[in-house]
Formats: structure tokens, sequence, C-alpha cells
């Protein structure tokens, strides 16, 4: 029996409002894409255009404890969730929207009796603990307290889809320089940063991280030795937001540090258009292929 389905775009989460303005960008561009791209996608036949989910008393006070639901009849359900940085844990995120979802849809009768499934896409670029331990523990904690009413199924973490070399390469080709760092957050788990050094291997870059070694620090200092003058620095990050800033103020203190560089930092990936191409790929479950 064929599904409809719901989706549900999971980041890491931020104090800083700006990552949560660009997933909601990024989560209307996704749920226009998808109407596009012809998907079976739970849509409703009435004229609702937003859902609210109202918070519990105890997080009344912050706006990020409400759900809100890309609903009216042309599009699919598309809602964000974040694993930290949330009044409520993922799982009871994951809980609220589905309720949202299947109250939705039993209220239009337009599900016409079939299962429905909610696709849930990680927007995170290592498979670290978050994607591999964390929302793994948290899905299973959802599912178990909402049994078979609805199916979660999980896609992989945006940073497998091999479309992202595409993507990277056209933010370097905006500025010619002698030498590309790619400047991951990093992780400490064993092979996380696995992915990162493949594609800077395909790039021809250099691989550089925030929590980890090796630092751009020494990267620039190998760089400069060798006798380089122009080097662009690209930050692997999808969204601008308290790290980016940290990155953007390091990198003048090391333009000081390194006077014979002239050190060019490129934008984050961001909310465009490619990038939500790659999710529509992630959601169709050909982003492996």
């Amino acid at each position: 029996m064929p599904y409809s389905s719901a989706y549900l775009l999971i980041s890491h989460g931020s104090r800083d409002p700006r990552p949560q303005v660009a997933m909601n960008a990024l989560a209307e561009r996704f749920a226009q894409k998808m109407q596009h791209a012809g998907l079976e996608a739970l849509s409703t036949t009435g004229a609702v255009s937003t859902i609210a989910v109202e918070p519990s008393s105890q997080t009344a006070t912050s706006s990020s404890a409400t759900t809100i639901v890309t609903a009216d009849r042309a599009h699919p359900l598309v809602s964000t969730a974040s694993l930290e940085c949330n009044p409520l844990p993922l799982h009871k995120q994951i809980e609220q929207f589905s309720g949202a979802v299947q109250s939705t849809f039993a209220a239009n009768g337009t599900a016409q009796g079939r299962p429905c499934k909610l696709v849930l896409l990680p927007l995170f670029l290592l498979p670290g603990v978050h994607v591999m331990e964390d929302i793994p523990q948290e899905i299973a904690l959802a599912q178990q307290a909402l049994g078979d009413a609805i199916e979660i199924e999980l896609r992989p973490a945006i940073g497998s889809h091999p479309g992202l070399h595409r993507l990277v390469t056209e933010c370097m080709a905006a500025q010619p320089v002698e030498a590309w760092i790619l400047l991951s957050h990093g992780s400490r788990r064993a092979n996380g940063n696995q992915p990162v050094e493949a594609l800077a291997e395909r790039l021809g870059a250099l691989t550089a991280y925030w929590s980890v070694a090796p630092s751009l620090e020494l990267r620039l200092q190998e760089l400069s030795q060798l006798g380089m003058r122009n080097v662009g620095i690209l930050p692997y990050f999808l969204f601008a937001g308290g790290i980016t800033d940290a990155i953007a103020q390091t990198v003048e203190t090391l333009s000081q540090q390194f006077p014979t560089l002239k050190l060019h930092l490129a934008p984050t990936l961001a909310a465009s258009s490619e990038l939500t191409d790659l999710l529509v790929d992630l959601a169709q479950d050909e982003g492996r292929r």
C-alpha cells in the first residue's frame, strides 16, 4: 500500500536566531520543490495555510517550542525541528509534528486510508555522534510513543550527498586563489571527518577543523612557508551563526599573524536553491546513488 508522507528537517539548533531563520527559508523552498517534483505527499484540500502546535505551559515563553507546519492544497507538509537549544527534546518535537499531521488529514479526509510516513531529513554535514547516535535514539523514543499510528523513516544526512561537491565547487569558483582550505567543525568520532577529507581531495583543497586538528592556523603556516600569497577559506557550514562569526574574527586575527597572506573568507553554503535540490534527492531516496 502506498504511503502519504510528511517531512521534518532536523538541524543541530542554536541560540543564535539566524540558523532557524535559514532553516525556515529552506523548509519553504523544499516544500515548493517537492510540489514541482511531483512526489507523493500529504496535502490538504481545504484552505488551511498554517498550523501552529502550541507549546506546553512550561515552554510557552519560547517561540522555538512552536512547530509551524506548511499545509495548503498544493504543498506537502513540511516542518523543522532541532536536536539542541529547544525547550522540547527532539522526540517530543517529532511526536508533536506527527500529531499535527494526523489531525490535519483526519479533519480533511485526504489520507484516504493510506498509512502515514514521517520522513526525517538531518541537516548535518558530518556523520558524527549526533547523526549516528543521538538522532536515532530520539527517533526510537518517538516511534515507541507513537506506535503504529505513523512510520518514521530516517534518511541520510545532507553531508552524505555526492552533489555537495558541485555546490562547494561553485562557491570556490567565485574567488580565484592559489590555494583553498575547507574549514569544517570537525568530529572526534572515528572516521567522522572522512567525508570532509574525501571532498577536499576531490576539490584539490586542504582541510582544517574548528574543534580538532589540524587547525586553520597550522594550515596557513604551511601555506605561508610554501610561498603562497592568496588563500581562500571556505567554512563548511550550512548557515551563518555563532561559530561562523568566531571564524571571521579568527581569520581577521590570522591575517595580522600572516601578513604575507591575503585571506579570502567565503560565505557558508546557505539555504540556496542548489542545497534544496539535494534535500529533495534525499527525500526521494536518491542521494546515495
